[in-house]
């Protein structure tokens, strides 16, 4: 049962899936009619899921469920990691890379992937203050002080480490 995101619970589990590129227009329609109709039909050991998603800065999906209406199984998720499959095999995009960082800089996305953010660090390109998403929250609460945090607390702190080493020698 489709529930409008902004309903969905604080404590709603969720899924953040990032695309490789922006969506066009045409193709956040086609994202919005799909999931529309896959929230609908989503079910959890044939218990209708109280669900939703969001399409987020043209380059991310995040899929929602209120737990507290009937619990994600794990049969349900892999129907929901199936449908994000086939989103990005019908609109040529890739939502399982995880060797792409997204960072939000001046109001922006910017994608650097995972080898080249020394280089982009030297090039500066992000620093410990540049907030970067952080796609590993799992629930709605989390996404308003979880989702974008500076790069200095986060896992890329050993980059700045590295940096202030080689810059210190």
């Amino acid at each position: 049962m489709f529930v409008p995101f902004d309903k969905l619970p604080e404590t709603s589990r969720i899924w953040i899936y990032q695309s490789d590129r922006k969506f066009t227009p045409d193709e956040k329609n086609t994202i919005s009619n799909t999931l529309q109709a896959f929230t609908n039909q989503w079910t959890a050991h044939n218990q209708t899921l109280g669900a939703s998603f969001a399409i987020m800065h043209d380059q991310f999906i995040v899929l929602g469920v209120d737990e507290n209406y009937n619990e994600a199984s794990g049969c349900s998720i892999d129907a929901s990691v199936h449908a994000i499959k086939n989103l990005g095999t019908t609109l040529n995009l890739d939502f399982f890379t995880r060797t792409k960082i997204a960072f939000w800089n001046e109001d922006e996305i910017r994608i650097i992937p995972l080898f080249e953010l020394s280089e982009g660090l030297a090039r500066n390109m992000w620093n410990s203050q540049t907030e970067v998403f952080n796609n590993t929250i799992t629930s709605k609460g989390e996404m308003k002080s979880g989702w974008k945090i500076p790069a200095g607390q986060s896992w890329l702190k050993r980059y700045l480490t590295r940096a202030n080493c080689v810059s210190n020698n």
